[in-house]
C-alpha cells in the first residue's frame, strides 16, 4: 500500500487518539511517513473544536502537526458558506454547536448567533454541529428559522450516530441532533463532513493531488470508508476505534475497505 500512496488522510478519534489517550505507535508511524515523503492530513467530523483547537490537542499529545494539515467539519461548514458566497447575502447564521463552529465563522467574518432571542428573519442558515448543551429551545429556534425564513439553509457538520467524549464509552453523536431538526422541519440537510465530498474536493484541488494516490484511513465504515471509496481514493480501515473485526467481516456488512489493520502501527 505504501508504494502506491502519496497522501494519507487520517481520521482522528479512533485512529490517532481515543478520547484523550494517544493510540500506541502513532507518533512513530507519522514520523516514518513524513520521512518517506508522504503528505499527511487529518480530517475529523467532530465540530466542537476549530482547526486552532485541534492544533492545541495535537500539541498536548506531543504530535507535531501543522495547522494547514488539519481539516475539521467546523472548518468545512465555514468553507461551504464561502463557496456558496453566503456572506454576500448579508444574512447571519444560527448555530447549534460549540466553539469550533463559532471560531471558524469568525475567521471568515460571517455573523452568527446561538443565544436566546426573538425570531430573527435575517438568519439565512442554520448550522447543526455536536452540542453537549442542546435543549428544546435550540431545536425550536432552528426549526423556526428553517421553516419560516425564506431560503434559510439547513447545514449539518455530520450525521455520525455516536461519538467519543471519553475513551470509556460511546455517546450520542451529531446524527441525533441533526435528526431532531430534520424531524420537525421535514427538510434534508446539506452535510459538509464525511462522507460528503466537500473536504476531499478542497484538499485535492488546493494541493493538486491525484485522488487515486490518496489513502483515507479511518475507523468508521459509514463515514471514513465510504468517504474514501466514493471519492476515488484508496481506503484503509483501522480496528482501533468503533469497528471490530467481527463486524467488518460479518455477512451483514456491505462496506469494504481496500485494506484493514489493527491500528496504523501496522503500517511498518
Amino acid at each position: 500500500m505504501l508504494d502506491s500512496v502519496d497522501v494519507f488522510i487520517f481520521d482522528c478519534d479512533g485512529v490517532i487518539w481515543k478520547g484523550d489517550s494517544l493510540i500506541p505507535g502513532v507518533p512513530e508511524v507519522l514520523e516514518k511517513l513524513r520521512a518517506a515523503g508522504k503528505k499527511i492530513f487529518f480530517v475529523t467530523n467532530n465540530s466542537t473544536k476549530s482547526r486552532k483547537g485541534y492544533k492545541a490537542k495535537f500539541d498536548s499529545l506531543g504530535l507535531n502537526v501543522n495547522p494547514e494539515e488539519i481539516f475539521s467539519s467546523s472548518f468545512a461548514a465555514a468553507a461551504y458558506l464561502e463557496q456558496t458566497k453566503f456572506k454576500e447575502t448579508g444574512k447571519k447564521v444560527y448555530i447549534i454547536g460549540e466553539r469550533g463552529i463559532q471560531e471558524e465563522l469568525d475567521l471568515i467574518n460571517v455573523p452568527w448567533t446561538g443565544f436566546a432571542l426573538p425570531h430573527d428573519e435575517d438568519v439565512g442558515a442554520v448550522i447543526v454541529g455536536f452540542d453537549r448543551y442542546i435543549n428544546y429551545y435550540k431545536i425550536q429556534y432552528a426549526q423556526l428559522c428553517i421553516n419560516e425564513n425564506p431560503g434559510c439553509q439547513f447545514i449539518v457538520t455530520n450525521l455520525d450516530a455516536v461519538t467519543h467524549l471519553t475513551d470509556a464509552q460511546e455517546w450520542a453523536g451529531n446524527g441525533s441532533m441533526a435528526g431532531a431538526i430534520k424531524g420537525c422541519t421535514g427538510k434534508e440537510p446539506t452535510v459538509v463532513g464525511k462522507p460528503s465530498p466537500l473536504m476531499i474536493d478542497y484538499i485535492a484541488d488546493k494541493y493538486k493531488i491525484d485522488r487515486s494516490r490518496i489513502c483515507m484511513v479511518g475507523d468508521r465504515l459509514d463515514t471514513d470508508i465510504v468517504f474514501g471509496n466514493s471519492n476515488g481514493c484508496v481506503s484503509c480501515l483501522t480496528l482501533s476505534g468503533v469497528t471490530t473485526e467481527e463486524k467488518y467481516l460479518s455477512a451483514n456488512n456491505k462496506i469494504k475497505a481496500n485494506y484493514y489493520v489493527d491500528s496504523i502501527a501496522d503500517f511498518f
